[in-house]
């Protein structure tokens, strides 16, 4: 499927983003971890969690829709082994995290997924929970699925390079209060470090118990087990980061973001900060975000802690006066695409002024030029261009649209209801 995009001069109105992919695919995780019934309420539906969803029913977990809600009746301690190969589609932090679940339980299995995943790096985990006890074969390219799993990590003490992702660490968080011994996390170069604060949130919530000196050692004690709870899955940051720099790069836009909790630990909620330094009109209130278009200055912005939110403050930096480096996310490069380099590549069909770097990218203020462009089956390139169009003359096309439905399956259709000139073909 493809997006036809025509240059637009505001948009204007009220949105709700949907929930957060990360905290629904912990959410999904634990609730199966324990023994007993959880309910999730109003969790992200989409192809990612959906990945979450169907390698904990093939462990055992009996997980039902109802209405806005999951209902999940845990397996406990009693997992069943998987008759097939988990398909985790295009999702990486369900990957990830599902391997350190398997390595605990001491369940043997493969893991496969779509193009992009087969292509993205998981060998810092393995080597981990290899070095724990279990026992793990690439079956294709070494260091990515396709892999196959089996044996029980025994706990002891660990080290961990979390610098490509920070995913590997909560997989061991999560995985280590299930084994019988406790379980020392050294972690070098860690970082995206709220998604690691995100993780020890659910941790604590469950009463978990472990120690730690910042984000660079964990103490996680053994023979704990997960419970059931009940709990309203956060909305999603990663996402809302898309209709508000839409918002802040239409000059004449009025957009209110609703749901939006600032409490919480999404490293995302930060693209209010670049927004508002580079001169957004932003206005904060009660689980709500207000911004309207204005002129922007570029800066420098070091978003380590948020990579994801690359794609779409690189059309932001096309947009403002200046000069705009995005620096200190070269973990960019591993997502589901290398962000860096296909964000450059595609701007630059648009006629941007763009120069990649080996960390990020800069960007000058540029006259944008509508014209085809390749989403790369990437969610978050896909919608970045699509902004991109927003603010190109003439007619920009971004084909692989359907890639929206990894994280943000309404996109389209909330953009529209802004006032968008943006059509699905």
């Amino acid at each position: 499927m493809q997006l036809s995009v025509s240059k637009t001069e505001k948009i204007q109105g009220q949105v709700t983003v949907p929930a957060s992919k990360s905290h629904t695919i912990r959410a999904v995780l634990i609730a199966s971890l324990a023994r007993g019934t959880s309910r999730l309420i109003n969790p992200l539906f989409s192809e990612d969690t959906k990945a979450a969803v169907n390698a904990c029913r093939a462990l055992g977990a009996v997980i039902k829709q109802a209405d806005n809600d999951l209902i999940i009746e845990g397996f406990g301690t009693d997992p069943t082994q998987p008759a097939h190969t988990l398909d985790m589609l295009n999702s990486g932090t369900s990957t990830n995290l599902i391997i350190g679940v398997l390595a605990a339980l001491g369940l043997e299995a493969e893991i496969n997924g779509d193009d992009s995943l087969r292509s993205r790096p998981v060998v810092a985990l393995t080597n981990a929970l290899t070095a724990l006890g279990c026992t793990i074969t690439f079956l294709d390219k070494h260091g990515c699925p396709p892999l196959r799993i089996s044996g029980r990590i025994k706990g002891g003490s660990v080290h961990i390079d979390a610098r490509k992702s920070s995913q590997y660490v909560s997989s061991l968080l999560l995985c280590c209060p299930l084994i019988d011994a406790d379980t020392e996390i050294i972690v070098e170069n860690p970082s995206e470090l709220p998604y690691i604060a995100m993780t020890l949130q659910w941790l604590d919530r469950q009463c978990i118990a472990y120690e730690r000196d910042e984000f660079r050692y964990f103490k996680v004690y053994g023979r704990q087990m997960y419970s059931p709870f009940e709990q309203t899955v956060p909305a999603d940051w990663s996402s809302a980061a898309f209709p508000l720099c839409a918002a802040a790069v239409t000059p004449r836009s009025d957009v209110l973001v609703k749901g939006l909790d600032t409490g919480d630990v999404q490293g995302d909620k930060a693209v209010i900060d670049y927004l508002t330094s580079m001169g957004a009109d932003i206005t904060v209130a009660d689980n709500s975000i207000s911004i309207q278009g204005c002129e922007l200055q570029g800066r420098d912005l070091d978003i380590n802690a948020t990579p994801d939110a690359l794609p779409a403050l690189s059309v932001v930096g096309c947009y403002a006066d200046g000069t705009t480096k995005l620096y200190n996310v070269a973990q960019a490069r591993v997502k589901e695409t290398d962000r860096i380099s296909v964000m450059a590549q595609e701007l630059r069909k648009l006629h941007a002024d763009i120069t990649e770097l080996p960390d990020g990218l800069l960007i000058k203020k540029s006259r944008l030029q509508g014209t085809s462009v390749h989403g790369h089956n990437d969610h978050r390139i896909v919608m970045a261009l699509s902004i991109a169009g927003l603010i190109a003359q003439g007619s920009t096309t971004v084909n692989t649209a359907e890639a929206v439905s990894v994280t943000y399956p309404d996109y389209i259709q909330t953009m529209q209801k802004l006032g968008a000139k943006i059509t699905l073909v």
